[in-house]
């Protein structure tokens, strides 16, 4: 198996495009063409995982957090960066990170938390914006099918759970041929009126160069003429978070005692309330999202799940939400699950394996 087409597989589900500005998700080292013998897949990087991935023959390692994530300004012997790097690179490992765009697909972390919670009615907590475009083009009645339907194949037409939807108005094209064209109809320095169809589509801004090829490949013009412009339409399957509600409203104890059980919690913290609230309505973010705090109160949310939370948080959520810290380790370990059973669909027949040991920096006694 060669690394671009499974790095292909992964970015076609969960695109760099989304990463948040900050983040360092993709191919971090490694070569697009090398030949992948087996794939291991863990939360971090280090150097129980290297040496795990070097016993499996695995030499394609994929992980939530980027192993390089900050600014390296040096790499000099005794340094960790430098003892994993000279490993990893003796070893001809590759490595790939899958952080935010997993954080942020409905494919990814939160749905799935969301689904291991059993709730219902489940939907991005904040969905973005400025992420779609519209194509415009025009061409002969007769290769409209066709152009529309390679345009639909590259990825354009999707709205929410419906496909191949576009807007078409049949109308008359100018145009004429100069001396130095080989014009598809019409005659050269003669003006030329050609019944045309009108096609508008609305595509994913990260597949920009792919419709505009599938559109340059199957339109008979020697000239396509086209328009893409961008929308500040919702995106409402890409976003950081996710809120639902439970099937049944439950106490407090009964609810903190389920999300215990669920992320293996040792202990909980959380913020002052009410002890005889019911709690319903329920808003998460993995790893560390109290950012989206106000997003969660906003939708009137009667809890937000997530980790990483300072007491001023605490503070902050008081009276107005339960405010539950899950640890950053156990509400993102689903991640290999995740990625595990996502590839195993497309790979099936790979050595892909998942490092099982508890690799989290938090003990608790």
């Amino acid at each position: 198996m060669i690394l671009k087409n499974i790095i292909n597989e992964i970015e076609s589900v969960y695109p760099l495009y989304i990463q948040e500005p900050y983040d360092n998700s993709g191919l971090i080292i490694g070569d697009r063409n090398a030949d992948i013998t087996g794939i291991l897949i863990a939360l971090d990087l280090d150097l129980e995982v290297i040496n795990e991935a070097i016993s499996q023959n695995c030499n394609l390692i994929i992980t939530h957090h980027p192993f390089i994530f900050h600014n390296i300004k040096k790499i000099v012997a005794g340094n960790d960066v430098y003892d994993l790097l000279q490993l990893i690179i003796k070893n001809n490992l590759n490595i790939y990170a899958c952080h935010t765009p997993m954080d942020k697909s409905s494919y990814g972390l939160n749905i799935a938390i969301a689904e291991k919670m059993h709730l219902q009615n489940i939907k991005i907590l904040k969905p973005e914006t400025n992420l779609f475009c519209k194509l415009v083009t025009f061409c002969p009645h007769d290769y409209t099918d066709k152009v529309r339907e390679a345009l639909f194949e590259a990825g354009a037409g999707v709205i929410g759970n419906y496909d191949s939807c576009s807007y078409n108005i049949q109308g008359t094209g100018t145009f004429r041929a100069g001396e130095n064209t080989n014009p598809f109809v019409g005659e050269k320095n003669k003006l030329h009126y050609e019944p045309e169809t009108r096609i508008e589509t609305i595509f994913p801004k990260w597949l920009t160069n792919d419709i505009i090829s599938a559109l340059i490949s199957n339109h008979p013009y020697e000239e396509v003429a086209y328009d893409i412009y961008p929308l500040e339409n919702v995106h409402p399957q890409i976003g950081l978070g996710a809120i639902g509600e439970l099937k049944n409203s439950m106490e407090l104890g009964e609810f903190l005692s389920m999300i215990k059980k669920i992320f293996s919690l040792p202990i909980i913290r959380y913020s002052r309330t009410d002890n005889n609230k019911k709690i319903n309505t329920i808003a998460i973010c993995t790893g560390s999202g109290i950012e989206l705090l106000q997003e969660a109160i906003n939708l009137n949310a009667d809890v937000f799940l997530t980790a990483d939370i300072k007491y001023h948080d605490f503070q902050a959520a008081n009276n107005k939400i339960l405010l539950v810290d899950i640890d950053h380790y156990e509400s993102e370990i689903i991640f290999i699950e995740k990625m595990y059973d996502f590839l195993l669909k497309k790979f099936h027949n790979f050595a892909i394996q998942k490092f099982e040991k508890s690799n989290s920096y938090i003990k608790y006694f």
